[in-house]
């Protein structure tokens, strides 16, 4: 590794010094042929990074991880997980990198990372490289989350590496840079709880306190008080994935993040057609990370996370069992909380309306939803029109339109807000026909149609001429979509 020149940036590494046996020190390797494929100049400037440098010679070596300041010292992060129920106590960052950590111009602490850098002792025999496209679906799905709201790790930059990478087919390399408020996960409190040593799980409790929840720290019980802040971030961010129709389609507890932010976008994709089943991973056969499983996959694995930090809530088995179990119960309070406001919102009702009158109207229209095989989106969005007194575009897209009709009468009755549903209401999400042509054509070299998407999906709510193609759902003939996970 060089120094990277002209850098007037230090990377921390706060977690190599507090969490010395959960990382190992390790290098990037260097890309033969470095290409910039996509750089986010409005998340560089958030970081106060110059976008100009980050164009230069020396900036691309920087986001490969191949010329840092001198101040960085990168790691591979070890963490556990369970995959798909089952356990592996040893996974970690196989082809991740974590560059450092960044003081942003706002104060706050940014971990910056690499994917798909090359083999790390966690590798477990794969290459530690990654390809074009499922880089470049991350910085599409991430950039579109981000703008939905939902709270997220961001992208920087993917940079093409010039090395071929072979998977079913050759496909072109490529390296993602990754911006996160941590990469701290329930799978690393698994790893550490797995080592029996409970100095370390403490001392990872408390790094993450301090990181993410420092209000726990001056609580009766800190790392109670830190389990609850987990759960409460987790419940709010299920129910915002389940509000914009996310499926991320690999719910392993080393995918779940202490943060409360969306973290690895590998086979994930967004429904179009309303069923909870909706499945696109080519590996799920069970429908374990169904959309509708979702929020109960979270429970499952914050479970886990409570039985890691049983040892630090009591020295007692069982009071430390009964208070994580009290403990969770703001996981369902924290999902209705966002979850009910924002389909309330996502109808156009006013905050006064409560769920007593509310959830039937939601449970019937989730029916007739599901029935009609309607597309989740493009309904909320039209529905925006019925409030103005144009109902045809909405009542069209069912088969019970009788059904639909009684339907409508009672939301109208409630006196719906249009202007707020358009609030509510993206008219553009990543679709799923549009990500595989921008990815198709950006492996052959063609940027354009991922630039045009990210236009779109950069600014979900706000209806523009010329992106009408990517506000429908895919064609007929696109068939039944699935997705990878890009390893």
């Amino acid at each position: 590794m060089s120094v990277a020149p002209d850098m007037n940036l230090a990377l921390q590494d706060r977690f190599l010094r507090d969490l010395p046996e959960m990382a190992v020190r390790w290098q990037a390797e260097t890309p033969p042929d470095a290409r910039l494929l996509v750089l986010n100049d409005r998340l560089a400037a958030e970081l106060g990074l110059d976008t100009e440098w980050l164009r230069s010679p020396d900036g691309l070596r920087f986001l490969v991880g191949s010329a840092l300041p001198t101040s960085a010292a990168p790691v591979a992060q070890a963490y556990s997980g369970h995959q798909f129920g089952g356990f592996v106590p040893r996974l970690g960052d196989g082809r991740a990198l974590l560059l450092g950590e960044l003081v942003d111009p706002a104060g706050s602490v940014r971990d910056i990372s690499l994917k798909g850098s090359g083999p790390t002792p966690f590798a477990r025999g794969g290459d530690g490289l990654a390809a074009v496209g499922p880089m470049l679906r991350e910085y599409v799905v991430s950039e579109a989350m981000h703008a939905l709201g939902v709270p997220t790790t961001r992208s920087l930059a993917v940079v093409g590496t010039g090395r071929a990478v072979q998977r079913e087919e050759t496909l072109p390399g490529a390296v993602l840079t990754r911006v996160a408020s941590s990469h701290l996960r329930v799978g690393s409190f698994q790893y550490a709880a797995a080592t029996g040593d409970v100095d370390l799980l403490r001392r990872l409790a408390d790094h993450a306190i301090a990181r993410h929840h420092p209000g726990a720290a001056s609580a009766d019980r800190p790392y109670l008080a830190f389990y609850e802040a987990v759960v409460a971030v987790q419940a709010s961010l299920i129910a915002r994935w389940m509000l914009v129709g996310f499926v991320h389609g690999v719910m392993n507890t080393d995918n779940m993040t202490i943060s409360g932010e969306t973290i690895d976008y590998g086979p994930c994709a967004f429904m179009e057609a309303y069923d909870p089943d909706t499945v696109f991973s080519s590996i799920d056969f069970w429908g374990r990370y169904a959309y509708g499983n979702q929020p109960l996959v979270a429970g499952w694995n914050l479970a886990r996370f409570a039985e890691t930090l049983l040892p630090l809530f009591s020295d007692d088995i069982d009071d430390a069992i009964a208070l994580a179990e009290a403990a969770f119960g703001v996981f369902e309070s924290r999902y209705d909380a966002v979850w009910f406001p924002g389909m309330r919102a996502k109808l156009g009702l006013r905050a006064d309306v409560e769920a007593a009158a509310a959830m039937p109207l939601i449970d019937e229209l989730f029916r007739l939803l599901k029935d009609g095989r309607v597309d989740y989106t493009s309904f909320f969005r039209q529905l925006g029109r019925a409030a103005r007194g144009d109902a045809e575009p909405a009542r069209g897209l069912f088969i019970d339109l009788a059904g639909f009709d009684e339907w409508l009468s009672h939301w109208r009755a409630l006196g719906p807000d249009a202007a707020a549903m358009d609030r509510a209401n993206p008219v553009y999400i990543p679709r799923n026909h549009l990500v595989e042509e921008a990815l198709t054509a950006a492996t052959a070299g063609d940027l354009r149609p991922l630039r045009q998407l990210l236009r779109a999906v950069t600014g979900p709510y706000d209806e523009r001429s010329g992106l009408e193609r990517y506000a429908g759902p895919a064609p007929e003939d696109f068939g039944a979509y699935r997705t990878f996970c890009g390893t």
